[in-house]
């Protein structure tokens, strides 16, 4: 089963012409909406933000808009995504009577109440080695026709080991936590190179369907909860080549990894907690010190039945 899959629903960028696309973009009429969730990525989101408009909105018209979700940013991520043409929200902002959780996905949750597109595209705000095919690369098979209603990315991370070369795998909590998870609990996700690819692209009517983690689970549980409404047949995989961005320490990655296996724990019947307590460890001046931290791993709902009340 997995093979098959694999064959069938794994693509390139290259397989679509930018000009298909956009002509069956018109015969649709779908609207297409970039969404970049960003916390102080003042670094990299303006370059983004400037070269994906100019290729993509101003010399064709693949998007409808591109919208930058700011998630508590103490830089200018704000300011600089604004100076590059995005259309800037801070999360907190958005629908204040359902609150606000800071993490990743409550900000691609918040989108769907300030976005018009009928297909989402999520780009992360820190990418350091890419180019602008990924979007038309992920929707090559949602503008295409045919069933698929998610498309993951996938592609090579250079990454130095400590060796100094460099490797191409799928990233640390990929390796260590996803895909053993994934082969244990939901082994018909295994012909997914990268399940936590942060560049993706999701049918609205799907997307506001599903009950997303506010932090870093949120790419794992569209997976699981896509194939449970839909099946596999919903999903499809493109290879956008190189992407490199900056790497988070051991005890971020933890944190992380907590999330993504509460999602998966979630997902199959166990405890609904809303925070875990995470204690991690760290010499400092010759003694080992005890770091607390409190893991949030609440989810929001689908926000389809939201969207119609103020």
């Amino acid at each position: 089963m997995t093979q098959e899959w694999f064959e069938r629903h794994t693509h390139h960028w290259r397989d679509w012409e930018l000009s298909a696309l956009l002509d069956a973009k018109r015969r649709t009429g779908q609207q297409v909406s970039l969404v970049v969730p960003a916390r102080n990525e003042a670094a990299t989101v303006g370059d983004i933000i400037g070269r994906v408009r100019e290729t993509l909105m101003d010399s064709a018209a693949l998007l409808d808009e591109i919208v930058v979700i700011d998630s508590d940013s103490n830089d200018d991520t704000f300011a600089v995504a604004t100076s590059a043409g995005a259309t800037v929200h801070r999360a907190a902002d958005i629908r204040p009577d359902l609150g606000w959780i800071s993490g990743k996905g409550e900000a691609m949750w918040k989108s769907m109440f300030v976005t018009r597109g009928d297909i989402l595209v999520f780009m992360d705000a820190d990418l350091l080695d890419w180019d602008t095919h990924f979007v038309p690369g992920l929707l090559g098979p949602l503008l295409s026709g045919g069933d698929v209603s998610l498309v993951k990315g996938f592609y090579e991370r250079p990454f130095l080991d400590g060796d100094g070369v460099q490797s191409f795998d799928g990233g640390r909590v990929t390796e260590l936590v996803a895909r053993p998870l994934t082969a244990l609990m939901f082994p018909h996700l295994a012909g997914l190179v990268q399940p936590l690819a942060g560049e993706w692209a999701i049918r609205r009517n799907l997307f506001e369907r599903l009950s997303v983690p506010t932090g870093y689970a949120v790419e794992l549980a569209s997976l699981i909860d896509t194939a449970e409404l839909l099946g596999m047949d919903a999903i499809a995989q493109v290879d956008l080549g190189r992407r490199a961005h900056r790497h988070q320490s051991l005890s971020d990655l933890g944190a992380m990894s907590t999330q993504i296996m509460a999602a998966a724990h979630r997902r199959v019947g166990a405890a609904r907690a809303e925070t875990v307590d995470l204690w991690q460890y760290a010499l400092v001046d010759g003694t080992i010190t005890q770091k607390h931290r409190e893991v949030g791993v609440s989810e929001r709902p689908p926000a389809g039945p939201l969207r119609s009340t103020p």
